[in-house]
């Protein structure tokens, strides 16, 4: 049943009393009043007209269709802002964050961590204005079930027709076996594997069961071939420190190292076009445009990247990287990519070999700086030296075009000068 309760400006619902509707003619001050003393008794849920509100799951892309709610971040009866994140959803490519639509109160959480939501699906229930949240059935001191009667002890004859109802059984004692088996002894060869209580079983994430079925079907799909160089990065590293200050004074942002490789990058795309093209089927599609994935745990790509200078470069590095920091990058500024860079070397990868990343046909891996003992004009020097690897599906890349793209990337990064007269 529910009661109308009518004010000269507000229509109130209630659901408390077991009787046919009625309405009540209340001034708004007695209305709320009215409200305010049921809702603290826990009498009745009370909500304005329009109070509650839904938080659901919002749109997570064109190519994710649901995702698993991994945490929530409130909890009923918190309160929140508007767009404030109450809720995480795990995707194949990135974690969403389900705001509150209105500033208010938490009433309830329709879903709990591990169901699988899709867009639009209804998380939690918002009260804005805070009153119609489910109240918590709060137990008086008197009655808590700690503090409940004690059954009282049974008096002492009782206990003694307890005892002489009881039949006397007599238990027979047990011989201890002189003859016990010895545990099996295990063999030399036999390997002694630690015990199940020292393991843990955690469940993939999404992302990460995605990042693992995307790297097996590059394996399974592509001929992967690698080809190595070492480049020296006395010019870019001096170009840099004598820049540095200039170039955050003009442009607000530092000077890195990624951003000359980013140029070298496309300076070789452009010279090697094959390294930017993918087959399809039975045919080879040619990129007339650069768009370079920087490879992390997610790949935002930059776009255009041929256009940009090393100020435009550093800038969309860095607003990227924040964005994937914070988990708010969206998935238009991870789709696609020509081609990728992964950086190992800031976490000290001296070598290795990259994975590439569907549906492109090649990446480029740097590696870590090291000083090493070098031959320039007969004398044996001390130079910063990087190796540098470019992993290419062999399948549409000859071995030639490959050698020749990293031996451009190796020439530009060592002279950088090449960039400005495009030799």
């Amino acid at each position: 049943m529910s009661t109308d309760i009518t004010s000269s400006e507000t229509m109130w619902s209630c659901s408390a009393f077991q009787s046919p509707c009625f309405t009540w003619k209340l001034t708004e001050i007695e209305a709320r009043k009215l409200l305010i003393f049921c809702a603290f008794f826990g009498l009745i849920c009370v909500s304005a007209k329009d109070d509650l509100v839904d938080a659901v799951v919002p749109y997570m892309g064109e190519s994710i269709s649901d995702g698993t709610l991994a945490k929530l971040l409130k909890n009923p009866g918190d309160k929140v802002e508007v767009d404030e994140p109450i809720a995480q959803i795990e995707t194949d490519k990135v974690t969403i964050d389900v705001t509150s639509p209105e500033a208010g109160v938490i009433q309830k959480f329709v879903a709990k961590e591990g169901d699988t939501v899709e867009p639009g699906y209804k998380v939690a229930i918002i009260s804005k204005s805070g009153e119609c949240v489910e109240s918590v059935d709060h137990v008086a001191p008197s009655e808590k079930p700690s503090e409940k009667e004690a059954p009282k002890p049974p008096s002492p004859v009782q206990e003694k027709k307890e005892e002489d109802v009881k039949p006397k059984v007599e238990i027979a004692p047990v011989k201890k076996s002189k003859e016990t088996s010895p545990p099996p002894k295990r063999s030399a060869t036999e390997p002694q594997l630690p015990p199940k209580e020292r393991e843990r079983r955690v469940p993939m994430t999404r992302l990460r069961k995605r990042v693992a079925t995307r790297l097996k079907d590059s394996q399974n799909t592509f001929a992967l071939l690698s080809t190595f160089n070492e480049v020296d990065m006395t010019n870019l590293m001096k170009l840099r420190g004598e820049y540095k200050d200039a170039f955050v004074e003009k442009h607000g942002v530092k000077l890195g190292l990624m951003s000359g490789f980013v140029k070298a990058a496309v300076s070789a795309l452009q010279n090697q076009p094959i390294v930017n093209a993918v087959i399809d089927g039975d045919d080879i599609i040619y990129r007339d445009y650069v768009d370079i994935s920087i490879a992390g745990l997610v790949v935002p790509v930059l776009r255009d990247v041929d256009k940009m200078n090393f100020a435009e470069i550093e800038k969309t590095i860095n607003e990227l990287a924040k964005k994937a920091t914070n988990g708010t990058i969206s998935i238009d500024e991870m789709a696609g990519g020509s081609f990728t860079i992964s950086n190992g070397g800031v976490y000290g990868s001296l070598l290795s070999t990259p994975i590439i990343n569907p549906p492109q046909s090649a990446i480029l891996g740097m590696h870590s700086i090291v000083n090493r003992p070098m031959v320039v004009g007969g004398d044996i020097v001390s130079r910063p030296m990087m190796y540098i690897a470019l992993t290419y599906d062999h399948r549409l890349i000859d071995g030639r075009e490959a050698v020749y793209f990293l031996r451009r990337i190796k020439d530009v990064v060592e002279d950088p000068h090449r960039l400005l007269l495009d030799v």
